[in-house]
């Protein structure tokens, strides 16, 4: 789902921003915005080398046991979503003042934006490293560092206000969870609480393989639905951006006769196996296309 989670929020943001009537460029704006910051709490997957090379093997036990420490639990709760996107929304008004600020001798308002986004950072990472260990204050480091990026680049080249950085920020993140109940552990949507709110994750279907199967027709559904919404924003048809050689995607279910039947204990054969389809079915198109240029 680390796709969806971004293309999720830029959908819902950007079709409702351009609902109750803003531009076309600053729903997108704020679609991609909140996008990305939809797929930050992912940046938890830097658990996999830090946690490896920590554990002193390179065996795959050293990445799962990393993985029970951080994923879904650093960055996936509601409470580090609402204090994190506290401080990118301070951390962008800084940006929004630094030019005219720094330029007078009273940067008063620069330091104290700028400070209030650091010290609530600093403060996140501390709690994680209390709560999770050095992994879970490396984690939260890194989420820290990308989110204040992301919060510049939304100001200086999306053109967001910081009370629009917050709330695309708050959205984004708090989103994220979501898109997690159908896959592996639910997350902890209360972190650093010790408070559980969902104990398992969602059945979609009581076959495994069922359920595999509807949380990938759940993603790419979410992938029409960027699209589509992307298109109606930009002017463009849904139609002109689908091949004919698209339908030739068909034939890779034959494909359930030479692996076996996935579930989510074993989705790397299946997911590989698309990702394979999808790559391989446009190489024509764009090697066609680098021939006429």
């Amino acid at each position: 789902m680390f796709v969806g989670h971004g293309l999720l929020a830029f959908a819902l943001t950007a079709a409702g921003a351009r609902w109750v009537g803003r531009s076309r460029e600053h729903a997108l704006a704020l679609g991609v915005a909140a996008g990305a910051f939809a797929t930050l709490p992912d940046v938890d997957i830097l658990y996999a080398p830090i946690g490896v090379v920590a554990s002193g093997t390179f065996a795959v036990e050293g990445f799962w046991t990393a993985g029970n420490v951080v994923h879904r639990a650093v960055t996936h709760s509601f409470v580090v979503a609402a204090v994190a996107a506290l401080a990118f929304g301070c951390w962008s008004r800084a940006e929004t003042r630094g030019g005219a600020e720094r330029a007078d001798d009273s940067a008063s308002a620069w330091h104290r934006e700028r400070g209030v986004a650091i010290t609530v950072l600093v403060g996140l990472i501390v709690i994680a490293g209390i709560v999770s260990g050095p992994l879970g204050a490396f984690v939260m480091a890194a989420f820290a560092g990308v989110g204040c990026g992301l919060a510049t680049a939304a100001v200086r080249f999306g053109g967001l206000s910081p009370g629009a950085v917050s709330i695309v920020a708050l959205f984004g993140l708090a989103s994220h969870p979501f898109g997690d109940l159908v896959t592996g552990e639910p997350p902890q949507l209360l972190y650093p609480f010790d408070v559980t709110l969902l104990s398992e994750r969602v059945v979609l279907a009581a076959d495994p393989t069922f359920h595999l199967l509807g949380a990938f027709w759940l993603e790419l559904a979410t992938v029409w639905l960027a699209l589509v919404v992307y298109a109606a924003l930009t002017g463009r048809r849904v139609r002109a951006a689908v091949h004919g050689r698209a339908s030739l995607g068909v034939a890779y279910v034959a494909a359930v006769f030479a692996i076996p039947a996935p579930t989510l204990a074993s989705s790397y054969e299946f997911v590989l196996s698309v990702l394979a389809v999808g790559v391989v079915g446009p190489v024509p198109l764009v090697w066609q296309r680098r021939w006429h240029v």
